[in-house]
């Protein structure tokens, strides 16, 4: 399985954890509600279903009215299937949530990460986001010093193109510093009130320690700059 496919089968089963859904949405919902994956062919996502129905971590179901399902059939149109995460599916993205290896930090896998993180335990969260931040300083700290070896035989332009790719990397640091400070906040004051709820649950969705307001300091899993 290739990086590409397994953060795919990761997203799909992220969503369809939060309901069942058709094709349709579903690369919708990749497209444009998480921003993860900008652009990919229904011959992407329809294999990727199958070989996850073949595990058994997806079931597929009517999704429409057998009226419906008949009129379909009649007019040479194929019904609409709705893929539904199954008990065992639902055990194995609880799984993938809990990992928190070094392929978590790069930058398409980190994205697709972050937008499952209201499905995450804060413990998880943190290692996530340090493990990003310490990829990222290390990229920020090999780029200083190859900008500092060829400083003098770069024209302008390229020399301009290398200093965006550094403030590109910079803003995301400084991001992830912030959201780690968050978290430690959000850890702390639910250490000093020990009678509050609890809210390390893995579905609560909870983010009262987050920012409230991001500006473009965040991944652009589609920059190129900070890859």
């Amino acid at each position: 399985m290739s990086r590409r496919s397994g953060i795919l089968e990761f997203a799909v089963l992220g969503l369809l954890r939060e309901s069942p859904m058709h094709g349709y949405e579903l690369r919708k919902r990749l497209n444009t509600s998480l921003g993860v994956f900008r652009a990919f062919s229904y011959g992407t996502l329809y294999p990727c279903l199958k070989t996850l129905v073949a595990n058994g971590w997806l079931i597929e179901e009517p999704g429409s009215a057998p009226e419906d399902a008949l009129a379909a059939s009649l007019a040479g149109r194929r019904a609409k299937i709705v893929y539904r995460l199954t008990a065992e599916g639902k055990e194995h993205f609880e799984e993938l949530l809990s990992h928190t290896g070094p392929d978590t930090w790069e930058d398409e896998h980190f994205a697709a990460r972050f937008a499952f993180f209201g499905q995450t335990e804060r413990e998880v969260r943190m290692r996530v986001l340090e493990g990003r931040r310490s990829r990222l300083e290390e990229r920020l700290e090999k780029m200083r010093a190859s900008l500092a070896r060829t400083r003098e035989r770069l024209d302008d332009y390229t020399l301009e193109l290398q200093r965006h790719g550094m403030e590109s990397v910079e803003r995301e640091v400084r991001w992830l510093n912030e959201l780690i400070e968050s978290e430690r906040a959000g850890r702390d004051q639910r250490r000093s009130d020990p009678g509050g709820p609890a809210r390390d649950d893995i579905t609560s969705g909870e983010t009262d320690g987050l920012p409230r307001h991001r500006d473009d300091t965040g991944p652009d899993p589609s920059d190129d700059t900070v890859k």
